[in-house]
């Protein structure tokens, strides 16, 4: 009898099924000019629960840097797309432009530790942003760390970092061409130094300090396989402690559950030092257990405070044994609670109760906390005290997006960022004792702002859903006809895509393009209902909501048949894929960026076993037909136009490995669909997109929205110049 769960492969060369399945994919594809290189096709069929599918690109999956063969594929893709974008008009001008509106100074949110200031800050076009640190409030500032010295191509870059409580010593990870992989490494801040010390292997860890100073906390996998560093699995992940002047094999470790081994786990140190909560989870959705180690205890066993993956629960600070929580037990918008760590069996007490908007988070400084929601995707704060009695506003200077606050008990300073779509972040000091905010860091950029305006529009969704969409253009009368439109979207992952700064989309707009942003099913920007409403069996509910965005955006008259282009970026690659799929009629152009194209076999690489919180498990029957049923890669329809399309990838990119964009490049351009160019931009010595250097992003920027001017009909344009604006 058949196992329908049972997975087959079949090689079947000599099958003429097989064959016929494979003639369209095998022979050189009418290249239109071009110039794709013809791609070898391999007979695999793969049956799961009564469905054969094919999958003739699966030698493109293999690691481009130990696979000659796909690394010669690579090359001649890239060849192919480079000879065409060296043709669009425009190209040198959006690279310059954006360029010149890059270029100023960006710092980051402060960070105190021991009367010293620690922050990031770029001067403008410096291929990594260089961490500083400030001697007091007004004091001398220097520089602390230089990644851009580390290598000649700009590629290697800081990547976390941690300063002990009393400000004198730093860990920080160094990040190498685009890897989620990170080395550790010790500083002396005092003199500059760099310790010997060095722990490699961690990868999605925070990095948390002994109250001591004695060494910090830390999570890790084993070391991989040789040949499966950029795509095993992420299994068994561990807590360790290091302590100054040891080496890793001396490492201690703290916690790890090796009976579950999809669970990952991550340390944080509580404001007083005497407890480690472990935060642990399977997937990517907000639900973990909790775990805390008394540390003033030696060989004190953890003991548990949340059992079972059904909730968020994200510490915000401690007072004693009552820790403070931002939750959505009983609560899908969140709110706050305290858990005695002493008592862990009593019932949470309710601090803050569940409000109309959504609580994004919450910060413990001073004696007060602060609360940040999210208003329709726009940011809002304020203040509490800590037994959640109201203590004031947090007045932000308008409609955007503020980030930081960051800050401990009994200390009432804290700095946050503000940015809204045309202005770059400023920061500012908050001191929550007397509600006064002063500016610390106000950027001086090469753009007016008061040029260009923002406004949310709400269309309806397939089915009568309210979505909100951000329209941001030049001022002035809509031109007759609508105007090119970059349509980005995401809608996935509980994350809320909020108004933000971007040189690279303001130079879109510079030209006269619209750029939108709709703020989709799938992400965080409602709670928990919003996010639930686009994953797993109702993720079609994400494209319906991002085709009837581009519906909308035609029927206003912002934009018009063969001037859309749809944007997106991992979980936003695939939407791309899938809608283009879908509605290839809709788009002139496509821009599908590190996505996750392959929706069968996502979870057999690297973190992609996270994702199943948000996808489903193709492993599972009723998931399975759920995820072949809009799977990018699986659902190309031969004999339909489609809009020009541009993948853009990394090689190495091992969070969404670049064999999902190479197969679905790959069939692309074997499919019959139509004339328009189907090409792949894959980048050298680069990954999913943090570390990116300066010049790589705007390169990548400038061939993407050169693409999409030149088939939604943006005419390019020398921009006007402009003085310096506050």
């Amino acid at each position: 009898m058949t196992d329908r769960r049972r997975l087959s492969i079949r090689a079947v060369p000599f099958l003429l099924t097989a064959l016929l399945a494979f003639a369209g994919a095998g022979r050189a594809a009418d290249t239109g000019g071009y110039g794709y290189p013809r791609t070898e096709t391999v007979p695999v069929v793969e049956t799961r629960f009564g469905v054969e599918v094919a999958d003739p690109y699966r030698w493109l999956e293999n690691d481009v840097r130990t696979d000659a063969k796909v690394r010669e594929w690579v090359e001649r893709e890239n060849a192919a797309t480079n000879a065409y974008l060296k043709t669009l008009p425009g190209r040198d001008t959006l690279k310059s432009r954006m360029r010149t509106l890059t270029d100023f100074e960006r710092i980051g949110v402060p960070r105190k530790a021991g009367g010293r200031y620690f922050y990031m800050r770029n001067d403008g076009l410096q291929n990594q942003s260089v961490l500083w640190v400030r001697e007091g409030l007004s004091g001398p500032a220097r520089i602390l760390i230089d990644p851009n010295i580390w290598a000649t191509d700009g590629a290697t870059a800081l990547g976390e970092w941690s300063a002990s409580d009393d400000g004198s010593r730093l860990v920080y990870a160094v990040q190498d061409g685009g890897t989620d992989w990170r080395t550790l490494k010790l500083l002396d801040v005092d003199s500059g130094r760099v310790l010997d010390d060095e722990v490699r292997w961690v990868k999605f860890s925070p990095l948390s300090w002994a109250a001591d100073g004695s060494g910090f906390f830390y999570s890790r996998f084993a070391e991989p396989e040789p040949g499966e560093t950029y795509q095993s699995a992420n299994l068994n992940q561990t807590v360790y402690f290091h302590r100054i002047g040891t080496t890793q094999s001396e490492d201690v470790p703290l916690y790890a559950t090796p009976d579950r081994p999809r669970l990952g786990h991550r340390a944080q140190v509580s404001d007083d030092g005497q407890w480690l909560l472990i935060t642990s989870s399977e997937g990517t959705d907000a639900r973990f257990e909790l775990h805390a180690i008394d540390l003033t205890r030696p060989n004190a066993r953890p003991v548990a405070l949340v059992k079972g993956l059904e909730n968020n629960w994200a510490m915000i600070g401690n007072v004693g044994p009552a820790f403070y929580f931002v939750t959505n037990r009983d609560a899908q918008r969140q709110r706050i609670v305290t858990i005695d760590v002493t008592r862990p069996r009593r019932k949470p007490m309710v601090i803050v109760p569940e409000r109309p908007y959504f609580l994004v988070g919450a910060s413990m400084v001073g004696a007060r906390i602060i609360l940040s929601y999210l208003g329709d995707a726009k940011s809002d704060a304020e203040m509490v005290n800590l037994d959640g009695s109201p203590a004031g506003d947090v007045r932000l200077p308008g409609i955007g997006t503020a980030a930081g606050f960051g800050g401990k008990e009994g200390d009432p300073e804290t700095f946050y960022s503000f940015s809204s779509y045309t202005t770059p972040p400023t920061i500012y000091r908050f001191d929550t004792a007397t509600g006064a905010a002063e500016v610390f860091a106000r950027p001086r950029t090469a753009f007016d702002p008061d040029r260009f305006e923002t406004v949310q529009h709400f269309y309806t969704s397939k089915d009568g859903t309210r979505i909100p969409i951000f329209v941001i253009r030049r001022k002035g009368p809509m031109p007759a006809g609508g105007t090119p439109t970059l349509l980005y979207g995401y809608g996935g992952f509980n994350a809320s895509q909020t108004p933000g700064f971007s040189a690279t989309r303001l130079a879109w707009i510079e030209q006269g393009g619209v750029f939108a942003i709709a703020n989709l099913r799938g992400g965080g920007e409602y709670g928990k209902a919003w996010h639930d409403a686009g994953r797993l069996q109702n993720k079609q509910n994400v494209f319906d909501d991002f085709i009837a965005a581009g519906e909308f955006l035609i029927a206003q008259g912002i934009s018009a048949p063969g001037k859309l282009a749809a944007e997106g970026r991992s979980n936003g690659g695939l939407l791309v894929g899938a809608v283009v799929n879908q509605r290839p009629d809709l788009f002139a152009a496509a821009l599908p960026a590190v996505g996750v194209m392959d929706m069968l076999r996502f979870d057999r690489f690297t973190a992609g076993r996270y994702w199943v919180d948000d996808y489903g498990d193709p492993a599972k029957e009723a998931d399975f037909h759920t995820l072949h049923a809009y799977s990018p890669y699986h659902n190309i329809r031969s004999g339909i136009d489609y809009p020009a399309i541009l993948v853009t990838t990394a090689d190495t990119d091992d969070r969404v490995v670049p064999g999902h964009s190479f197969k679905y490049a790959a069939k692309l351009q074997a499919s019959d669909i139509g004339p328009k160019p189907h090409l792949i931009r894959i980048e050298t010595r680069a990954g999913h997109g943090s570390g990116k250097p300066t010049d790589k992003l705007i390169d990548e920027s400038a061939d993407m929205y050169a693409f999409a001017a030149k088939w939604t009909g943006l005419a390019i344009g020398k921009p006007a110049a402009e003085g310096t604006h506050n």
